[in-house]
């Protein structure tokens, strides 16, 4: 009888059980994870089962890593996106958070570009922590990232970006997220972006302040390989500050939007990108 421990297609003997499999294969697993749900108690295998045996506060290789990975995802993600690049432009709130999703999802690639720092009044939103105020926002988000993920590359560029530099910085993207905050950051990189690196496409955002309805975020084809997220009307101002969950609920709509271009869907949904 065929089942799949880790990951890995193992072929065991019929009525062998849940516990005996563990006793055998890694005895010092408290975690015992069968068909995606934890168990707690011995039952019979069955067929095209799928065990995960884990041992906690345990670092798993890079291979068992992937494997595991694998295991969350629909088949046959995992193995595309772990070959891909995305550049992400800026990484406050938005930045920070997309960053952190394509992480645990396993890209392959991140470049990071950002020269700010890491401030108090950032914490009300963005991936970061205290211990990490005066760090250039790059360099803590890298180490956050790998704590997270260690087997995803990351290169974090400490830098201003300009009409100048950033062809060259994202150079190898497939897909380049546009986190900026000020709208003039946001048309100096679109335009260069689009000019040396046409036909690839790029995902940006705007209109995502306060604490309106979280609904009302959608994804949207703005133009030839470029996509807005946002509401389309919500603006930072005086009494309309930026705030975790709407920031977020924006962040993931761009994370989810990256994945889909990566795997040749429309990021809308309306055809297929392939």
């Amino acid at each position: 009888m065929r089942i799949y421990l880790n990951e890995q297609a193992l072929d065991i003997k019929d009525g062998e059980t849940l516990f005996s499999l563990r006793d055998r294969s890694k005895p010092d697993a408290d975690i015992l994870i069968r068909n995606g749900f934890p168990c707690d108690r011995d039952e019979p295998l069955q067929p095209d089962d799928r065990v995960v045996l884990i041992r906690r506060g345990e670092t798993p290789s890079a291979d068992e890593l992937e494997a595991l990975l694998m295991a969350r995802h629909t088949p046959g993600v995992h193995a595309r996106i772990k070959q891909s690049c995305v550049g992400i432009a800026g990484v406050g709130g938005l930045g920070s958070a997309v960053a952190i999703a394509l992480a645990r999802v396993g890209v392959g690639r991140l470049i990071l570009a950002d020269f700010d720092i890491v401030e108090p009044s950032n914490l009300n939103r963005q991936q970061y922590f205290v211990d990490q105020l005066g760090f250039p926002k790059v360099t803590a988000l890298a180490e956050n990232l790998r704590r997270i993920n260690p087997y995803v590359e990351i290169e974090a560029r400490h830098i201003r970006l300009t009409a100048d530099n950033t062809a060259t910085i994202f150079a190898d993207v497939q897909v380049l997220v546009e986190a900026f905050d000020r709208p003039d950051q946001k048309a100096m990189l679109l335009e260069s972006f689009r000019l040396h690196c046409p036909g690839r496409p790029v995902v940006a955002a705007s209109g995502l302040a306060g604490f309106g309805p979280a609904n009302t975020v959608l994804t949207r084809r703005a133009g030839r390989d470029f996509y807005l997220v946002g509401d389309g009307d919500s603006a930072a101002g005086p009494g309309e500050g930026l705030m975790a969950p709407r920031v977020g609920v924006a962040a993931h709509h761009q994370a989810n939007a990256v994945l889909r271009l990566l795997l040749g869907e429309d990021p809308t949904g309306v055809t297929s990108c392939n």
